[in-house]
């Protein structure tokens, strides 16, 4: 799987060069590039943005420079492009599930500032994402998320069957509560059943763990 990002602002990458992520690029099974679109700007000051036709505060990425940088990347658009942005249907786990087997390369664009020409979505973006309902500063971290959470799913980034029991990997129900050494920590014990050695008894605890964790994040507060 490969990934390219275009932003205005490398230097933000450099959690993706830790722990798991560093592993999967070291290995091969991941590619990350990071483009700096300003370097497609035709202007002698590499300016990228300005003020917005119809008024507004703040100032707008141009479409020039976007348009150049993913034709130059993704010249026969064999790529799927994202643009990261609070104005989209926010990304889940199954979409997520979906866009690490259904592509091979993947190009997001990170807007800043009070957006991007909407010329540049309507001509080189395929699908708009967004990590959430609040509005971040840039889509560098929102970037970072999206990568983050497709590569868990390319083939031997993670074991299968740490996959299998994780929260959202069955639609709707969180992951149960999980213990380690030592038994006891501060006055409070691992329970019983996970040291029984029963393992249909531990098998039913943690699904009746998932469950009651669900009910408590799902079920809205004046319905309980």
């Amino acid at each position: 799987m490969k990934f390219t990002i275009l932003t205005l602002f490398p230097d933000m990458f450099s959690p993706l060069r830790h722990s798991i992520i560093k592993r999967a690029t070291e290995s091969g099974k991941i590619q990350i590039d990071i483009v700096d679109f300003r370097e497609y700007a035709t202007n002698k000051h590499k300016k990228v943005d300005d003020t917005a036709f119809g008024g507004g505060a703040g100032m707008l990425i141009m479409a020039e420079p976007v348009v150049r940088a993913i034709e130059a990347i993704d010249p026969e658009h064999k790529a799927h492009r994202v643009f990261l942005t609070p104005a989209a249907r926010t990304l889940t786990h199954r979409r997520v599930t979906e866009l690490a087997t259904a592509h091979d390369h993947i190009i997001l664009l990170c807007g800043h500032y009070e957006g991007i020409d909407q010329r540049a979505i309507d001509l080189c973006i395929d699908e708009c994402i967004s990590i959430g309902e609040y509005v971040l500063t840039g889509g560098e971290l929102a970037a970072m998320v999206v990568v983050d959470a497709i590569s868990r799913y390319v083939p031997g980034v993670i074991s299968a069957d740490s996959l299998a029991r994780e929260s959202h990997t069955t639609p709707g129900v969180l992951e149960h509560p999980q213990y380690t050494k030592p038994r006891t920590f501060r006055g409070i014990s691992v329970p019983e059943v996970l040291m029984s050695g029963n393992h249909a008894a531990i098998e039913q605890w943690k699904l009746d763990q998932s469950a009651a964790v669900t009910r408590t994040i799902f079920i809205p507060t004046d319905s309980k």
